[in-house]
């Protein structure tokens, strides 16, 4: 087998792996883990520093919903699609040591919010022009009547969640 065709069918097996991966991945777990390396720094000062880690969204634009044509206008309904795009919030873990200021048996805290799944919708545009659609009464010929214009508003949806715990040795 000639090399130009172990790397042609290289980069297909690779495309085709790439694809199959995304697909199995649910939309929550399109996030890239972020950590923050405090190791160095906890053996330089000689004490215990928070661990902190976070997660980064990758967005992900869908497909728009196409234009929908209505009988009586002479432009489609959505003019402008609303453009869905999937993503999500940053999420954070958060690891932190506590002088004992609650009592012996808690010793550290701990914060966690993980990347919540957003989803949205940009504006959108719906219009009609001036003028009916043709009217077989009146020789085929349109009517005067006023503009429409609409605009689709952006939608926005997530549910956060963050949980805070307290204890020995997070």
């Amino acid at each position: 087998m000639k090399p130009t065709t172990r790397r042609t069918l290289a980069a297909v097996v690779t495309g085709v792996a790439a694809a199959v991966g995304v697909a199995a991945t649910p939309a929550a777990a399109r996030a890239v883990p972020v950590p923050v390396p405090l190791g160095g720094a906890e053996t330089a000062l000689g004490m215990e520093l928070p661990e902190v880690a976070g997660e980064l969204p990758v967005p992900t634009a869908g497909a728009p919903e196409g234009p929908q044509y209505v009988e009586g206008r002479l432009l489609p309904e959505r003019t402008l699609p609303q453009l869905p795009v999937r993503g999500g919030l940053p999420g954070v873990d958060v690891r932190q040591p506590l002088p004992h200021v609650l009592g012996d048996d808690f010793d550290h805290a701990g914060v966690d919010a993980p990347a919540a799944e957003l989803r949205t919708l940009a504006p959108g545009l719906s219009l009609d022009a001036p003028l009916t659609a043709p009217n077989p009464e009146a020789l085929g010929l349109p009517a005067p009547k006023l503009p429409e214009v609409g605009l689709l508003a952006p939608v926005v949806q997530t549910v956060p969640v963050a949980g805070l715990g307290v204890g020995p040795g997070l």
